[in-house]
């Protein structure tokens, strides 16, 4: 699969993503029949919007169109982005891209079905999505000059520093003073997980960082698994991809924590994550039992990323959903953690 270098000056207008979709098809696949194109508009996204295009008889040759979402530069690097599909597509684990255009890139549709709260912990599923995600992270890299840098302090700072401390509408600013804590209350917490958790000692590794059940497909014809969605991929801590790809077993419209994996579920998915980062078919107890505990004091963080991140939403963001309540439950499960982690022992500092 060659990825195409084509860049297209075209911006789509968000209210208009079928006229501008055409567009790009024009461009890209100029012998495709436009008068019978059609055309799907995926609901799922939360930060960009995804139509994808194919004509009658044509379904698998889908191109997918995602248009970013207003202001979403604030939140993610699109160069990296691109960079980081690029990747991962030579290493044969997700998508090609067929062309880049101002506010968006067009790609390959891969077959398969989102997961859910039930598919996420199916005994077929589960194996393949923690073998794929060790694979990710034990990912070599031809540019040894890339930063290996964990990300997830810089990118949470940068969140802190461009989420609104006030609204103009009295009726939002009313609801965020409701159920929002204090800005020096938040700049405190960082600088505690910061301080905690870098001495938890948690490998750096090439990391998705936002595995949530809508960017993972599995396909049950081939049984496999793939991760699309790499808009915040970067080196990170392995332990937070884990734990944020657990805490997304919760789902993500009205999230019930209470589908949060227990600790045998989690033991026997680190095992087969464990299998294919160590490269062994063995793996110790001892071994299971320091990434679970790694694993378990890393749980505040993705609440506290993504809580920052959805009041950045609640300000620039055009999707109907109500970033600023989303925020209050993730904070919400941020101090709960918290508070179970200070009872966790200390073991392997």
């Amino acid at each position: 699969m060659n990825i195409c270098e084509e860049h297209l000056d075209i911006t789509i207008d968000e209210n208009e993503i079928i006229v501008g979709a055409k567009d790009i098809i024009k461009k890209i696949r100029p012998s495709w029949p436009l008068q019978q194109l059609h055309f799907k508009i995926f609901t799922d996204g939360r930060t960009n919007k995804l139509v994808g295009v194919w004509y009658s008889g044509h379904y698998t040759d889908m191109v997918l169109i995602r248009i970013y979402g207003n202001n979403s530069a604030l939140l993610i690097d699109r160069k990296s982005e691109i960079n980081n599909i690029r990747i991962l597509n030579k290493a044969g684990y997700t998508h090609c891209i067929y062309a880049t255009f101002n506010n968006g890139f067009a790609y390959e549709f891969l077959e398969g079905e989102t997961l859910t709260t039930e598919t996420v912990r199916n005994p077929k599923v589960y194996p393949l999505i923690a073998k794929r995600m060790a694979e990710m992270h034990t990912l070599k890299f031809e540019n040894e000059s890339v930063s290996k840098e964990a990300f997830i302090w810089e990118k949470t700072k940068i969140f802190m520093q461009i989420m609104p401390k006030r609204f103009s509408d009295s009726l939002k600013q009313a609801k965020f003073e409701m159920l929002i804590p204090s800005h020096a209350i938040l700049e405190e917490e960082y600088q505690i997980l910061k301080s905690t958790l870098s001495k938890v000692n948690s490998p750096v590794v090439f990391a998705h960082n936002d595995l949530l059940l809508g960017n993972i497909l599995y396909n049950p014809k081939r049984e496999s698994v793939v991760f699309i969605d790499y808009e915040y991929t970067a080196f990170n801590h392995q332990a937070f991809d884990i734990v944020n790809h657990f805490t997304e077993f919760a789902g993500f419209d009205e999230p019930d924590y209470s589908l949060y994996p227990d600790e045998n579920f989690q033991r026997m998915w680190l095992k087969e994550y464990l299998q294919v980062y160590n490269a062994t078919t063995t793996v110790s107890e001892r071994e299971v039992d320091k990434l679970y505990w790694q694993v378990t004091k890393f749980t505040p963080l993705p609440h506290f990323l993504w809580a920052c991140w959805a009041l950045i939403q609640s300000e620039h963001s055009h999707i109907d959903f109500d970033f600023l309540a989303y925020a209050a439950i993730r904070f919400n499960e941020y101090f709960k953690w918290k508070g179970e982690i200070s009872k966790l022992e200390t073991k392997y500092d």
